[in-house]
Formats: structure tokens, C-alpha cells, sequence
């Protein structure tokens, strides 16, 4: 089998903060292999019973300190506010319905738009709930905002997040970040956490030497 036949599944969740420490290994690691198509979606980490405030999720101030120790990732003084306040509800299908408009426009770029959803939200303390912070994204990568919102409030959007859960879900996938190597039928992790770039590297060029 060539590389031609490779390509790589990557599984986030926009309230995520691991993903979020996770977002700069992967965009090294992706860019050094234009070569696979990578297909992005989203895991569905707050839904149901779930979605709830992110002060019910006490783990919280103590995993993103360590997020920031092993990744770097820096989290903003508008979101400590918005976890300090506690009231916020952590809604995964939101962020979904909300990356899917983005991705629909611009399918290509899946992986930035992503990382600029976690950035409004876990620098800027931006709601990935919000129509409005939509419009920003969209206007920081040149597509058109009032498209992008209109599509984040469309039906056949919202079943296409929900196309996302299911396909997470059949590929068995239960924490996130998780990257995977398609091969045929076959799906091999190649990382996620905290792995940096050159681990993926390593681990890719294991799989298919």
C-alpha cells in the first residue's frame, strides 16, 4: 500500500484543553505531511448530561495548569474570569454546529479554524455558543461571515455535527485529542495529550517503513 492510500482522522472537542495544548504539535506535525488529507471532527465531549457550568468541573484549574506546563498553551486572563465566575455552560454540540459552518466554507483549513475556535474561547474567553464569534473567525480567515453565521443556525448543519458524534463514535474513540492513520480499513493512533511533533513523526514513520 502507498501513501497515497494514508490519511489522517483527527478527533478534538472545541472545550477541550488538552486538544487546545495539543493544537501546535499537530499543525507542525500536519504541515511537514501536506501529502495526507486530514479530516477533522469533533468528539462530543459536553452533550447530555454533560453540558453542564464549568465551575461543575472541578478538575479544571489544575488540568490546565498542567496543560500549560507540558504544552505551553497559555490560557487568557478573560477566560480564567469566565472559570473563576463558574457559571458558564460547556456545550459541545454548540462549538460542533458552530465548527461545521466554518468547515462547510472551508474544508481545507479545518485544522486552523479549529485552533482559532479554542483561542477565542480559551484565550479571549469568547462563547463557541455565540453566533458572533462566528462572524469574527470567519472575518479572520476571509469567508464570508454572514454566510457562516447563517449556516451555523441551519438545520442540515446541525446533523452534520451530529454525523461527526456518530462517526467518533463508531471509530471508538473516547478521549480527545486522538489522531488516527487511516490505512484502508485500518486506524492506527499516532497521538495525542501532550505527544509533540517528533514523537508523531517517529510513530508515523514505524507504521508505514
Amino acid at each position: 500500500m502507498n501513501n497515497k492510500e494514508l490519511a489522517l482522522i483527527y478527533v478534538w472537542d472545541a472545550y477541550c484543553g488538552w486538544c487546545y495544548g495539543f493544537s501546535k504539535s499537530l499543525k507542525v506535525f500536519h504541515e511537514k505531511h501536506p501529502e495526507l488529507p486530514l479530516t477533522v471532527l469533533s468528539g462530543g465531549l459536553f452533550v447530555g448530561e454533560r453540558k453542564q457550568p464549568i465551575g461543575s468541573y472541578t478538575h479544571i484549574p489544575e488540568a490546565n495548569k498542567r496543560i500549560s506546563q507540558l504544552t505551553g498553551a497559555e490560557f487568557g486572563a478573560s477566560y480564567q474570569s469566565l472559570l473563576k465566575e463558574g457559571t458558564f455552560i460547556l456545550d459541545s454540540e454548540a462549538a460542533a454546529i458552530g465548527f461545521s459552518a466554518l468547515r462547510s466554507f472551508a474544508p481545507e483549513r479545518s485544522l486552523n479554524l479549529a485552533s482559532s475556535m479554542q483561542r477565542a474561547f480559551y484565550y479571549e474567553g469568547k462563547s463557541l455558543s455565540d453566533p458572533t464569534t462566528y462572524r469574527e473567525i470567519a472575518i479572520a480567515h476571509n469567508l464570508d461571515p454572514e454566510a457562516v453565521v447563517a449556516r451555523f443556525a441551519d438545520v442540515a448543519t446541525i446533523k452534520d455535527a451530529q454525523a461527526d458524534f456518530m462517526k467518533v463514535q463508531q471509530l471508538g474513540i473516547h478521549s480527545y485529542p486522538t489522531l488516527l492513520l487511516q490505512r484502508g480499513n485500518e486506524y492506527i493512533g499516532l497521538g495525542g495529550g501532550i505527544m509533540t511533533a517528533e514523537k508523531m513523526e517517529d510513530r508515523l514513520n514505524s507504521v508505514i517503513s
